[in-house]
């Protein structure tokens, strides 16, 4: 690998050109790499912690002791006055939550509120001194670019681990079966720990929170982007929870077969078949039968329940939304009134 860095400022007085700088060699490059790595370890290391949390008691006994189960994971100080960021999953169902950070000193932490359906979590210490950092604008991210990750794999501590951007636009089910919406796939490599830590850039910036791992496969990590973390970490600390709206279905995603399509004049190869309805329950859905299925929410069309999911968000909650549905063979709107989901 060879680079030129062309100079503008030529001097062919003495009939040799200067104005191109020796070539970097290939141990340089690999040096330049190694400095990018090693600045951004330096500039976030102390703004990433670990935690250690006592989960509450499942009531199982082992060898006639009640256990105790203990697990922990990773996360990322986002302001001096002690908001961290973390997994849902590494902090939910617990009795106590600690933190411990780089310089050793360890302090008792409160779940500020956690969001299971992206798996994200903010919690909280009373610590001074502490070092923070700050999101980047994920939209602006390229397969290719430099991606490190830093948290604490089975217990060690401050792991740096270095990769590039795989994909992006992935999606993840979540542990409550709701799809998390653009996710980053890396192959900097992430482990049992890692969860909740930080996913960096080249310029010491938050691309992303780390959630997950295919454990048989090798290089193929995800992370929470860090629009839709910086989003969800914001209604957790103003409002404790993020909002989302419910019609009380109970549905399936239905394939359909070409005439259908051809008949109806169909995007979609797919809807939800409505298979119960919660009638007498808190949302206004009485417009609608078992057996309908839908394919569209207001402009928006729908073929799966993951699409309803996505848009049955804050801003539906309470608001008159109407419904395309096939009915009896025919192509009908009906009207739904969505209430908060508890």
């Amino acid at each position: 690998m060879v680079k030129f860095i062309e100079n503008n400022n030529l001097d062919t007085s003495n009939g040799s050109n200067k104005g191109f700088e020796k070539p970097l060699s290939d141990a340089e490059l690999l040096d330049a790499y190694s400095r990018t790595v090693v600045n951004v370890a330096k500039e976030v290391s102390d703004a990433v912690v670990q935690i250690k949390v006592k989960k509450k008691s499942s009531g199982r006994f082992v060898r006639g002791r009640r256990r105790q189960p203990f697990g922990g994971g990773s996360g990322f100080i986002i302001s001096s006055d002690g908001y961290i960021v973390t997994n849902s999953h590494v902090v939910t169902n617990t009795d106590r939550i600690e933190v411990v950070l780089q310089d050793g000193r360890q302090f008792r932490a409160s779940l500020i509120g956690d969001d299971p359906a992206t798996d994200i979590a903010v919690v909280q210490i009373n610590a001074d001194s502490l070092n923070a950092v700050s999101f980047s604008n994920s939209d602006e991210l390229q397969v290719g670019q430099l991606a490190i990750a830093i948290g604490n794999p089975y217990g060690f501590q401050y792991s740096v681990t270095a990769g590039v951007v795989s994909a992006l636009g992935r999606t993840l089910r979540s542990e409550n079966g709701r799809l998390i919406d653009n996710v980053i796939q890396t192959d900097a490599a992430l482990n049992p720990g890692n969860s909740g830590g930080p996913l960096i850039n080249s310029a010491g910036k938050v691309i992303g929170v780390n959630t997950a791992v295919i454990l048989p496969a090798q290089g193929i990590c995800f992370a929470v982007a860090s629009n839709l973390a910086e989003y969800v970490v914001s209604k957790l600390i103003m409002e404790g929870k993020v909002r989302r709206g419910f019609i009380g279905i109970a549905g399936q995603t239905l394939r359909f077969n070409k005439r259908l399509i051809s008949r109806f004049q169909l995007d979609v190869n797919s809807g939800i078949l409505v298979q119960s309805i919660e009638a007498d329950g808190p949302s206004y859905n009485s417009e609608l039968r078992k057996g309908d299925v839908i394919i569209g929410f207001e402009e928006n069309q729908i073929s799966s329940i993951d699409d309803l999911h996505r848009l049955l968000d804050e801003r539906s909650i309470g608001k008159k939304v109407s419904l395309t549905i096939l009915r009896t063979g025919e192509q009908k709107t009906v009207n739904v009134i969505p209430v908060e989901l508890k």
